[in-house]
């Protein structure tokens, strides 16, 4: 039997997975996605999305998308690992997501097939086509050329296709490297971590979603204080750490987590990341 069942929770609360139902929206994720959702409606072509590994960016991703699906006219695409041999297989991917059909012996003809596709859907359909692309700080100099070229596909007032890049600070520089590609970015957004009262509400309300009686207390305030101090506020490490806290809890028969039981189970970590 799952320990969530236990506790008698209806879904594992602190799966490490990017799921968009247990995203708790921080200050910094909220303005992040306000600001994603304003560049996409207004057309504006490039928004990069920066912040340390563990900090919820694929989770951002997938909960705006889900926001960008409730929107009418919307299509969108993601593309998870953006590590490609070369810039045809890039292209080849990019008309396969777009559903673009046909026989091109060139990445020219590719390009040319992805614009007529993009004025097609957005300005013919009125349709708005995003792109989001995780893992950013992968790709190739090729790949962010190839970028560069589709964010030249235009009319007069907006680009024809909604560009979202999420990576790691290292993607910063290689932007860089590349000619009018930094100055094309319309927003740069950098994710910062949890503080204290944002842990203790991140807990809380994924708790809360996976079906937890309002009102019972399962960590104490000090167990979320410690909670804190060891993750730093990283949504992917407080979710872990509270995973096998809950796990310890279940398995040793006691109704409260509290400090002793934090202390053993940041050590066990600690040793684990030491080993590997």
């Amino acid at each position: 039997m799952s320990y969530y069942s236990v506790l008698n929770l209806n879904k594992e609360p602190f799966s490490t997975s990017p799921d968009p139902y247990f995203f708790y929206p921080s200050i910094s994720h909220k303005q992040a996605m306000q600001r994603l959702e304003i560049a996409v409606r207004l057309k504006r072509g490039l928004s990069v999305i920066l912040g340390d590994v563990g900090i919820g960016k694929t989770t951002l991703a997938r909960a705006f998308i889900q926001e960008l699906h409730s929107t009418n006219g919307a299509i969108t695409h993601m593309i998870l690992d953006p590590t490609y041999d070369s810039e045809f297989q890039f292209v080849t991917t990019l008309a396969k997501l777009f559903g673009i059909k046909g026989s091109f012996r060139s990445t020219l003809d590719y390009k040319e097939a992805i614009e007529r596709f993009l004025f097609k859907k957005c300005v013919n359909e009125s349709h708005v086509i995003s792109l989001i692309i995780d893992e950013g700080q992968k790709m190739s100099l090729a790949t962010l050329e190839l970028l560069r070229t589709l964010l030249n596909y235009e009319t007069n007032e907006y680009k024809l296709l909604q560009l979202v890049i999420m990576g790691q600070m290292e993607l910063l520089p290689k932007l860089q490297r590349i000619n009018n590609f930094s100055d094309r970015i319309s927003l740069k957004y950098i994710l910062n971590p949890l503080d204290y009262n944002e842990t203790k509400n991140m807990i809380e309300f994924r708790l809360k979603q996976a079906g937890a009686a309002s009102g019972k207390e399962i960590f104490t305030e000090k167990a979320i204080l410690m909670i804190y101090q060891y993750t730093q506020g990283y949504p992917r490490k407080i979710a872990a750490v509270c995973h096998n806290l809950l796990e310890e809890l279940v398995m040793r028969d006691r109704k409260i987590i509290e400090e002793d039981l934090v202390n053993e189970v940041i050590e066990k970590d600690r040793k684990v990341v030491l080993i590997s």
